[in-house]
């Protein structure tokens, strides 16, 4: 029987033989977790042979081959990835998993296809994107998600169980956004606009995940999808704006006046079309965002620690509070929230069993000083709700700064504990993954209660 001392020696093992994979070119991190399950099933089946846990995971490491051998093996079971062409020749790879590779992009497409004619739909049961913007904005994410999530079902081949439970989750949100009678543009009508996909992300998640949230590394690589995703997306943005553009000036020089196709068809359309197109390319060409990643994080980290810091000096040179009005509600969460995603994205790309370094200490500025600026929010929304009372925007903003809090608090203390030696890089890693559905729940709970606790609002 393997004691508890034994099983954290082999954890220990395991997760330094998951950092070495994770290190080479050769297998991208989403497929380490199917690896690392074939390696724990050979070392159960040894255990229970009677073997210790030491020896069990050596003749199990040895029985998968060596790297170059094992990754072959993986490039003909997954032919998918983009690296099997380097690994693999060609009459290797089995002929479903080749058709189905390159039926993938197409796939893709024409999930943003119908994500686009979703988004149309309304309109032809007399809603208006002008006259109805709330219904589209509740919706918005209704018509891009529900796409997302059936090409990820498509790719892992979910159960259908796990199909069945992200589609309910779909369904009553669908209720919950379009059930209460909302007054337009109201602020609990916006609250519902920016809360919704943050809960619905989860079900994304899940079905990203494979069916195995609970994975602590299936978690991360969700995080790390979701970081890359939007990298891809600010550059499809930016590439989308400029083709835009030009597409204006060349029609007026026809004395053609473009502007109802650019603003009702073209600017929507695309852009709800562009998440799955992202979410493709992010899958496809994960070794090159890869690079770009943990560039970004150190480019931004220090910057956005230098604002911070000279922020709460400015505080405390003047002596003056902060403003809590609505744009500054929304200022602040989005800064608290860049703050957490480079935390989180640092993290997913950080080699776990790398000692600690002084971009490490960096970071440890970063979340100490947003601990700061997210106490200081706080207190001034505290302040503003005893004198003027609550509405929408301070309750919700109340309850992210505290949940931030509690996050950022945590964090601190890991990280602090890993750069003094005392703790590892895994247990913040656990942690951040852990608490994602916290984000979601409380978003959920914003467009399910708010709308009944405040419906003149």
């Amino acid at each position: 029987m393997t004691t508890p001392a034994h099983s954290a020696s082999l954890e220990d093992q395991i997760a330094q033989w998951r950092a070495f994979l994770r290190r080479r070119q050769a297998i991208h991190s989403v497929d380490v977790t199917e690896l690392e399950d074939h390696l724990r099933e050979q070392v159960g089946a040894l255990t229970d042979r009677g073997l210790s846990a030491d020896e069990a995971f050596l003749v199990a490491v040895k029985r998968m081959g060596d790297l170059d051998t094992l990754s072959r093996e993986f490039a003909r079971e997954h032919s998918e990835r983009l690296w099997k062409q380097l690994v693999a020749p060609a009459d290797a790879v089995d002929a479903p998993d080749a058709a189905r590779a390159r039926r993938e992009p197409y796939v893709a497409v024409g999930l943003g296809v119908l994500a686009a004619v979703l988004f149309k739909l309304p309109s032809l049961f007399g809603y208006d994107l002008d006259r109805d913007e709330g219904f589209f904005g509740r919706n918005m994410s209704l018509f891009v998600l529900p796409p997302l999530a059936a090409y990820f079902a498509w790719k892992r081949r979910l159960a259908v169980r796990t199909v069945q439970g992200i589609a309910a989750a779909f369904v009553v949100a669908a209720v919950f956004a379009n059930a209460f009678p909302f007054t337009p543009r109201s602020a609990v009508e916006g609250l519902v606009v920016l809360h919704l996909p943050i809960a619905l992300w989860l079900a994304i998640g899940v079905a990203y995940a494979g069916g195995r949230w609970h994975d602590d590394a299936r978690r991360m690589d969700f995080i790390r999808f979701s970081g890359e995703l939007f990298i891809y997306y600010a550059l499809i943005a930016l590439g989308g704006g400029a083709i835009t553009g030009i597409t204006a000036m060349i029609f007026k020089a026809a004395g053609v006046d473009p502007q109802h196709f650019l603003q009702y068809w073209m600017v929507p359309c695309g852009a709800t079309g562009a998440v799955l197109v992202g979410a493709w390319l992010v899958e496809a060409k994960q070794s090159v965002i890869e690079n770009m990643a943990p560039v970004l994080t150190r480019l931004f980290t220090p910057l956005l620690a230098a604002v911070l810091v000279a922020f709460l000096g400015t505080l405390l040179w003047t002596g003056r509070g902060v403003s809590i009005e609505r744009e500054a509600l929304i200022a602040f969460d989005l800064l608290l929230a860049v703050v957490l995603g480079l935390v989180l994205y640092s993290a997913s790309a950080r080699d776990p069993q790398r000692a600690p370094g002084g971009f490490d200490s960096l970071q440890v500025v970063l979340i100490a000083s947003a601990l700061l600026v997210d106490a200081v929010a706080l207190w001034a929304i505290a302040a503003r709700i005893s004198e003027f009372g609550y509405t929408p925007n301070r309750v919700a903003a109340l309850g992210e700064n505290v949940i931030l809090l509690v996050n950022l608090t945590w964090s601190l203390v890991l990280y602090v504990r890993f750069v003094r030696g005392r703790g590892t890089f895994a247990s913040l890693e656990r942690w951040q993954t852990s608490y994602l559905p916290v984000y979601a729940a409380w978003a959920a709970a914003v467009v399910a209660i708010f709308p009944l606790l405040f419906p003149a609002a």
